[in-house]
């Protein structure tokens, strides 16, 4: 093939339809026929010239084509999708390619077209889409065969159909010895968060995959958050219930890893990853104001608007010294409950803030000693103060001025009177309560509008994070043993929700001072933090030391250490982004801190099965006339040419089909009986007819 090539033949182009000339033929033989019958003469004669009439009227022509020989088309399809990066698959499939495109260019009369099967994302292995993408410009009649390299994990397999590639055999090469086995641990059910302080259920199953005699029982060893592991045994193929504690907020990473199976053809499927978002039910938080005022409601309204927060709110409106005499059941007030908020329910609250609150004996010595231990243990206290904060019933004149961050100075030059815009402290830019506020830019006049009063103190411990313009202290947040204080030295911002001269942004402030209180792990100012997401691992690092970060070292799901240095990207902000394609739980430290990050697989329909396995295509390959070839020892099998109909792959070769296919270039028809001849021996042979007839 492949050459030019002319064929002549004998063809036929009647000049009347095909019904005419076949009465037309019964007409001559009958009249024949009857001639004969009477015996004639000239019968002969008469049938000669009937005989020359049809054969003329048949068109006989001689044909002679010229025909150019096409050559034919194999298709190779590799797989590279996941699955294949497995063991030596890639290394073994790389070397069978290789053979096949050097066997198929000796190959007479054979082009060999080369695809890749990508990773498709969560699709899974679309083998027999790349081979439709590549058919569509082949002619079937010069497709002479398709070899597919592959594990036989493919996921878009059509019904098989008699000669689902016009008759062109499908051969399949494995990388692999023959059927393998592998073990599977299956998350059946895993929620996305769950309520911290509360269990969480997971739901998973241990399955052993081509293993005739699965395990009775196997170990699953289970590690969250770096913690300790602990190792249960568990049945095999059948679902288990895991409780998992949530005892934080963000994210809890929980490792799951099966026993080995002896023989398994990876161990990547026998582990899982799971993050669970810790989340907080409801955010209990009381509000004391210690009398009415115009910031009262900034508080309520910025509280009452998170669906997330349960308030408490009472006003002191009646204080202990204003006792007129009048009878209780006169008074339409109702009594502070200090016994059951501050003794029996206290530590329900997750957030008490005392607003303008000054102790004149409605709070106990005792009570307020609580408040403090609170605190230690774990609390969170917010304290936003007036002038009262610097009078003789200041809070930080009792037990609980022991857990606040700065004492009033006491004197008349206390309370500070004066238009002022709050500025951020260098520390404040690296600090993630007030850093990146809106209307403020390092080394700029605020876009913010004015306060008219803060409180100066002395004694200052903590982070002092915004600032009055004479230097003293306006927000200062520390940390108390176990628990966290904010001092807010200002009543005055609510002049910002009130939109005075521009306002300021008090919702987002006192939003961030709140969740930091509550240790909201997005404002944790001193914080390693990794993310995984698109196949790589994100790993920031957030830190009020001004000092440039040092390296950070990652360990990956298979324990490979590497040392990587953070770049800096914003005050008190560094970062560092690497690929992430091992799924599993992967580690970070920068030696005081450790974190971990969950990385699920890139295709979890590609990881589901790891086997190599030739169950899967067994049908179509068998509908095509096609054959299965392991990889493993014997390596490429030999390419041959085959006829059409013969058998197309034996022990150790695989057939491609001839096909024989051609366009023709050129048509030359010459008629064998053209008209003048034809009529002139009609005409000859009728008039002999006829004489002899006469005699």
């Amino acid at each position: 093939m492949g050459g030019e090539q002319t064929i002549t033949a004998l063809r036929f182009a009647p000049l009347l339809p095909g019904w005419l000339l076949l009465a037309l033929a019964l007409a001559c033989a009958l009249a024949v026929a009857l001639a004969a019958w009477r015996r004639a003469r000239g019968v002969l004669w008469r049938t000669a010239a009937f005989a020359v009439l049809l054969l003329w009227l048949a068109g006989p022509r001689l044909l002679q084509e010229s025909r150019q020989g096409l050559r034919d088309i194999a298709l190779l399809v590799v797989d590279q999708t996941a699955s294949m990066q497995i063991g030596d698959r890639a290394a073994l499939a790389e070397a069978a390619r290789a053979a096949i495109v050097a066997q198929a260019a000796k190959l007479p009369d054979l082009d060999l077209r080369s695809v890749v099967v990508p990773e498709a994302g969560n699709a899974g292995t679309r083998l027999f889409a790349a081979i439709d993408r590549a058919l569509a410009d082949i002619p079937r009649a010069r497709l002479a065969g398709i070899i597919a390299i592959t594990d036989g994990q493919v996921h878009d397999i059509p019904k098989p159909a008699s000669a689902p590639f016009g008759g062109a055999p499908l051969h399949v090469l494995i990388p692999a010895r023959g059927e393998e086995t592998d073990r599977r641990l299956r998350i059946i059910e895993a929620p996305g968060y769950g309520i911290v302080g509360q269990p969480v259920q997971l739901r998973v199953a241990i399955e052993d995959l081509g293993v005739a005699h699965p395990a009775a029982t196997a170990r699953l060893t289970i590690r969250q958050d770096g913690a300790p592991p602990r190792v249960e045994q568990v049945p095999v193929g059948a679902p288990i219930t895991l409780s998992v504690p949530i005892t934080r907020a963000g994210p809890t990473v929980v490792a799951l890893q099966a026993e080995t199976l002896p023989g398994a053809v990876s161990d990547l499927n026998s582990r899982a990853v799971v993050s669970i978002n810790g989340v907080r039910d409801r955010l209990r938080v009381l509000l004391v104001s210690g009398e009415p005022h115009p910031g009262e409601r900034t508080w309520r309204r910025l509280l009452k608007a998170d669906p997330s927060v349960d308030l408490v709110h009472f006003t002191i409106l009646r204080p202990p010294e204003k006792d007129d005499l009048t009878p209780l059941n006169q008074l339409a007030l109702i009594a502070f409950p200090v016994r059951e908020l501050f003794q029996v329910k206290i530590r329900q609250f997750d957030l008490i803030i005392l607003d303008r609150f000054q102790n004149r004996g409605i709070l106990p010595p005792a009570y307020l000693r609580n408040i403090a231990d609170y605190v230690r243990q774990g609390g969170a206290l917010l304290l936003s103060v007036g002038p009262e904060f610097n009078g003789l019933d200041s809070l930080a004149a009792t037990p609980l001025g022991a857990v606040l961050p700065a004492s009033p100075t006491g004197l008349d030059s206390g309370v500070v009177e004066g238009p002022f815009r709050p500025l951020v402290t260098a520390l404040g830019t690296r600090d993630p309560v007030t850093q990146g506020l809106a209307g403020w830019q390092d080394g700029q006049p605020p876009r913010w509008g004015e306060w008219y009063r803060h409180i100066a103190v002395n004694d200052v411990h903590g982070q002092v994070v915004m600032r009055a313009p004479d230097g003293q202290p306006l927000l200062v947040l520390d940390h108390v043993e176990k628990g966290r204080v904010a001092l807010l030295l200002s009543d005055q911002i609510w002049l910002w929700s009130r939109g005075h001269e521009g306002g300021g942004p008090q919702a987002e402030l006192l939003r961030r001072i709140a969740h930091w209180l509550m240790r909201e792990p997005e404002l944790e100012e001193n914080a390693l933090t990794a993310e995984a997401s698109g196949g790589r691992l994100l790993i920031e690092r957030r830190s009020l030391d001004p000092a440039p970060p040092g390296p950070v070292s990652v360990t990956d799901p298979d324990g490979h250490r590497q040392s990587l240095a953070l770049q800096p990207t914003g005050p008190g902000r560094a970062s560092v982004s690497l690929p992430a394609s091992t799924p599993g739980v992967w580690q970070a430290s920068d030696g005081t801190r450790s974190v971990y990050a969950a990385v699920a697989a890139a295709d979890p329909l590609e990881f589901a099965d790891l086997r190599a396995t030739a169950t899967k295509l067994a049908p179509i390959v068998a509908a095509s006339g096609g054959s299965t070839h392991w990889l493993v020892p014997a390596g490429a099998p030999e390419l041959r040419r085959v006829a059409s109909g013969a058998a197309t792959a034996g022990a150790h070769w695989i057939g491609l089909r001839e096909n024989h296919d051609h366009v023709v270039t050129g048509i030359a028809a010459l008629p064998l009986l053209p008209p003048w001849l034809a009529l002139t021996l009609i005409l000859g042979l009728a008039l002999l007819a006829w004489h002899r007839e006469g005699r």
